[in-house]
């Protein structure tokens, strides 16, 4: 496992990833930061959370959207990768507001 930084509207998130999983974590992170800047930029919605669950639910839909049991499948999976990443942000932002 190694430390990669991502940015995410804003903020820095370190993450532990694997080398083979690297460069699809970084695009994953930047396809976020996309959806949740034109979420933001919209003027409808400012909250983070609110950004990030709006997104998250855009991808979602997104990929349920052929009906194909494959994707719905892929789809459980991307929510479950998903589900991992906001518990290791969460973990890592608990640390940073401790040293602060």
């Amino acid at each position: 496992m190694e430390q990669i930084d991502v940015r995410i509207l804003d903020r820095e998130y370190r993450l532990s990833v694997t080398p083979e999983d690297k460069d699809r974590l970084i695009r994953a992170a930047q396809m976020v930061d996309t959806k949740m800047r034109a979420i933001r930029d919209s003027g409808r919605v400012s909250s983070p959370d609110r950004i990030a669950v709006l997104a998250a639910l855009q991808f979602a839909h997104q990929i349920l959207g052929n009906g194909n049991d494959a994707q719905a499948e892929q789809a459980a999976e991307v929510g479950r990768r998903l589900r991992k990443i906001n518990d290791t942000l969460e973990t890592e932002l608990r640390k940073q507001e401790n040293l602060f």
